[in-house]
């Protein structure tokens, strides 16, 4: 276990990026540039602490006793896909010791994909946009590599929460919010979803790294006009998707 991972920082005790209570680990390196991104600390790869397999196994087994039936290890970024070697090694690893993994992407990496996989339980899926034009204006890339990644999930039939944030005037129309909701429905395997509003956390960020923030004089998400939203999300939702729940 001697590969080695940027790791930007790891949370021991986290509850919201998965089921349970889990070892989140957030990786370095991410090749989007997506307009609401609130974590430009993590775009370089070659930053934060290098660490081997070995070394974060360790750190994970020193709180295994709280991961019980639900919890387990989520790798999140970032994007983690960009580093493919690995997680590959550490998620075989992780499932040697019974440990649940969760991979926590937008499915934009190097490829790699059907093995990382074999190792993953469930993606946590971040879906930007569910067409080129809108996708391209959030991320400034092309859609093709999510669609190849998600293409290898559906074949190998891992469970997958979805996450979409919104944010206004950018993906915040009734009808982007339906499309979404249809975009979804074609997919299997969808235990849980979830909608986000935009939050300005992550304005701090940029000034320290002397970026320009793209959503400069964006505000937060209207608190009404979420669960506005979520209504009609729900009205166009495959309810079989169990994890979603109306909101308001």
């Amino acid at each position: 276990m001697t590969t080695k991972a940027w790791v930007h920082s790891i949370e021991t005790m986290g509850l919201v990026d998965g089921p349970g209570i889990r070892t989140v680990i957030f990786l370095q390196g991410c090749k989007l540039r997506c307009s609401y991104c609130h974590n430009p600390d993590t775009w370089k790869m070659n930053t934060g602490k290098e660490m081997t397999v070995a070394e974060l196994i360790k750190i994970v087994k020193r709180y295994k006793v709280y991961y019980k039936k639900n919890g387990g290890v989520t790798v999140s970024g970032g994007d983690p896909l960009l580093q493919p070697e690995f997680l590959i090694e550490f998620f075989k690893a992780c499932k040697e010791e019974g440990i649940h993994t969760a991979l926590d992407t937008a499915g934009y990496g190097f490829g790699q994909y059907k093995e990382i996989l074999q190792y993953t339980d469930l993606v946590l899926l971040d879906i930007k946009a569910v067409d080129e034009s809108s996708y391209k204006s959030i991320t400034c890339a092309n859609m093709d590599k999510f669609l190849e990644f998600l293409s290898e999930v559906q074949n190998q039939d891992v469970d997958i929460w979805v996450r979409h944030v919104v944010v206004p005037k950018l993906n915040d129309s009734e009808q982007e919010i339906i499309d979404l909701a249809h975009f979804i429905n074609d997919l299997k395997n969808v235990k849980n979803v979830e909608l986000l509003p935009y939050h300005t956390h992550g304005v701090k960020k940029y000034k320290e790294l002397n970026i320009k923030y793209p959503l400069e004089g964006v505000k937060p998400l209207d608190e009404d006009r979420f669960v506005y939203l979520n209504r009609i999300f729900a009205d166009h939702l495959n309810m079989g998707h169990t994890g979603y729940e109306r909101i308001g």
